[in-house]
């Protein structure tokens, strides 16, 4: 017989029924959800590179007097970005560019503590079984290195160029999709146990979910690429870029491997292929599931990410043909964030 696995027995608690230790965990999901929203519109915002130092430990304050708002802006003039994009900003300009990057940073810090005192707390009282504590501990872990990476990323515009490097704004987002993707499914799986071996029956399934939310966390990493290169400002027309299929400068770089990486035009579009692919990949998934008669859950969490896909293509659309305003770039980012959910919550329906 098939059994659940990770339930947390340790807290005597019944599937479905209201948990602390799934509570606290799906906090912080929402927390880091609004983490990453965050981190968009400081990125879009152009605030990412106000604060030119990090100290992970005494940096929880603001500059609180004029002198040290003063030595905080001298050091900003010592960056790229103020001598090549900002020059002659004056320290009102320079406050409200660096409280975002200030209130991104300090959330993080408060994501941190929400995660740590919690912990410590269901660990002395022996709230968490063995394979959730290691889960946390993973979660811990993953969580400390998305500071340094945050910090790597920004370090990369404070050399010559005055913009972080693409590939580490990837990384930094993926890191932080990875950690909500991971607490998420930690958290269904008190709420909901999942069978330690799929039964033979939902095995395709499974397998189908699996392959669909891999394609949309590529589409969703393609998409950092595209912000990294500030691609989404230029080809501001749809479906054809500029009256082509494929515009005349893609693939000039060589190694050509080069250009799906580091080519403003080819990046877009790889953009547009893969997320065109991901709303027929979804469409083809939720009706395969109805077709094959998938139980009603996976039927649910199918229709709950086609209704997801439609929703953030619309919004992709939308934010491409508007040149990316502030406003529609953090809605497609947290519609990113949205479809990712809908995935992993089949994908657990699927196994449960």
């Amino acid at each position: 017989m098939n059994t659940a696995t990770d339930t947390c027995e340790a807290n005597d608690s019944r599937p479905g029924a209201f948990d602390p230790v799934a509570t606290w965990l799906l906090v912080i999901c929402a927390m880091v959800f609004a983490m990453i929203v965050l981190g968009g519109v400081t990125r879009l915002t152009q605030s990412g590179l106000s604060m030119v130092d990090w100290h992970p430990v005494t940096g929880w304050l603001p500059p609180l007097t004029e002198a040290a708002w003063q030595a905080a802006f001298d050091a900003y003039r010592q960056s790229p970005e103020y001598r090549h994009v900002n020059a002659g900003m004056s320290l009102s300009g320079f406050q409200e560019i660096f409280w975002l990057e200030y209130l991104h940073r300090l959330f993080g810090r408060i994501i941190g503590v929400v995660f740590f005192i919690p912990f410590a707390w269901f660990l002395a009282k022996g709230r968490l079984n063995g394979p959730i504590r290691k889960k946390c501990a993973i979660l811990f872990v993953l969580g400390g290195l998305q500071g340094v990476l945050g910090w790597y990323m920004v370090k990369s515009g404070l050399v010559d160029e005055p913009s972080v490097s693409q590939y580490r704004l990837a990384a930094h987002l993926s890191l932080a999709l990875a950690i909500y993707l991971f607490a998420l499914w930690t958290a269904l799986d008190i709420i909901q146990p999942r069978y330690a071996v799929v039964p033979r029956d939902r095995a395709r399934f499974v397998a189908w979910a699996t392959g669909v939310l891999g394609f949309i966390f590529l589409t969703v990493f393609s998409g950092a690429l595209v912000a990294g290169l500030d691609a989404g400002l230029m080809y501001n027309t749809f479906p054809l870029m500029e009256g082509r299929l494929l515009p005349a400068d893609a693939f000039h770089l060589r190694p050509v491997y080069l250009n799906f990486f580091e080519d403003r035009a080819t990046v877009q579009f790889d953009h547009r292929v893969l997320a065109v692919s991901t709303v027929c990949l979804v469409v083809a998934f939720w009706a395969g599931v109805h077709r094959a008669d998938a139980p009603l859950g996976i039927k649910r969490g199918a229709g709950f990410m086609a209704l997801a896909v439609l929703a953030q293509a619309g919004i992709g659309i939308a934010t491409l043909l508007t040149a990316v305003p502030v406003a529609l770039g953090a809605l497609h980012q947290a519609g990113a964030v949205v479809l990712l959910t809908s995935a992993l919550w089949c994908l657990h329906q699927a196994r449960r």
